[in-house]
């Protein structure tokens, strides 16, 4: 079986999820990167999408509508070649706002999807589709030969891209709220560790921050040893996003056995409950010091596992049902 995936091979900035879902395929299935010849000439059994977004993507209105033309040209080889589609859903929605007629290209695609992945099972997908529920692998693979790195006490720590709806603004205004009144702790520090949406964002946070020098930004994609030291280096991961659904950054962190704080809802309940809740800390209602300051207390208890368990985050367990969803996939598209 010949699966091409939506991603691009060879880009040091390429999600390591995908990166991770690629390797752990390729002893099962020929997997192909994404090109748009590739796409467009190739022969391929399945089309793995992840932000089918992205494909519509330009950086000039003149490269956005080249892709559009594109774009019509694969749904209509995808239709005429009864090509399975599988898509996964790591959003309820997209967190961009698309273009009226990008939108429309993007109902189109939905409706010649074959079959939705779903990574947890709170995820909605479309009445009466074909799917299946695989878990997000972890990254202990990954990260296996980092060199491990001291804890730094007091120190919180925000990592991955920062976009709006991430909440990076109101977790520097409830740090600097946050005094040294904790029992026998040094003055907490913060580190923001990602690559700013926009240039204005970075200002606002910088600004925000403003005078305070306990915090610390790295607002650039940094590399896999310096992201895992920076991981290593905390007492607590704090990931305050406004829409929390799927979290690689939250399994990231697990995988190096750092705690998460990360707001309470259905699926990071669900999360508690598989990995520890000692592990993933939740909290309700809006991000504040005296949170913060609750989560240092509970993060330095003692724990009753000396490590997450991510047992059903294997990958070799998550590559078997993404081999059998694409057959599925292919008989039901074959079948139409």
């Amino acid at each position: 079986m010949r699966v091409l995936q939506s991603f691009p091979e060879g880009r040091a900035t390429t999600n390591p999820y995908l990166l991770q879902l690629s390797r752990s395929l390729r002893p099962h299935v020929e997997v192909l990167g994404f090109t748009w010849r590739r796409a467009l000439t190739s022969r391929y059994d399945v089309f793995h999408v992840h932000w089918p977004e992205i494909l519509l993507q330009g950086r000039t209105p003149g490269r956005a509508l080249a892709r559009r033309m594109l774009f019509r040209l694969f749904l209509a080889r995808l239709r005429l070649r009864r090509t399975a589609v599988v898509r996964t859903l790591h959003n309820v929605r997209s967190h961009e706002l698309a273009p009226r007629q990008d939108q429309r290209l993007l109902e189109r695609f939905d409706q010649r999807t074959t079959l939705w992945i779903r990574l947890n099972p709170f995820t909605p997908v479309p009445a009466g589709a074909l799917e299946r529920t695989i878990p997000h692998g972890d990254y202990r693979d990954w990260y296996f030969d980092q060199p491990s790195g001291a804890t730094v006490p007091g120190r919180l720590l925000y990592f991955g891209l920062i976009r709006p709806y991430k909440g990076v603004d109101a977790l520097v205004e409830s740090f600097r709220q946050l005094g040294a009144g904790l029992p026998d702790d040094p003055r907490p520090t913060l580190r923001i560790v990602g690559a700013p949406q926009s240039s204005e964002l970075a200002q606002q946070l910088q600004f925000g921050a403003a005078g305070e020098p306990r915090i610390e930004f790295v607002l650039r994609h940094t590399s896999d040893a310096e992201l895992a030291a920076a991981i290593q280096a905390a007492e607590l991961v704090v990931l305050p996003y406004t829409e929390m659904h799927n979290s690689g950054a939250a399994l990231l962190a697990l995988s190096l056995d750092r705690p998460v704080l990360v707001p309470q809802n259905a699926v990071t309940t669900a999360l508690a409950d598989e990995v520890g809740a000692e592990w993933v800390l939740c909290y309700s209602g809006p991000l504040c010091a005296e949170v913060l300051a609750d989560a240092l207390v509970r993060v330095r208890r003692p724990r009753s596992t000396p490590a997450p368990d991510l047992s059903r985050r294997r990958w070799s367990v998550g590559a078997a049902e993404h081999v059998d969803a694409y057959g599925r996939a292919v008989l039901s598209a074959r079948s139409r």
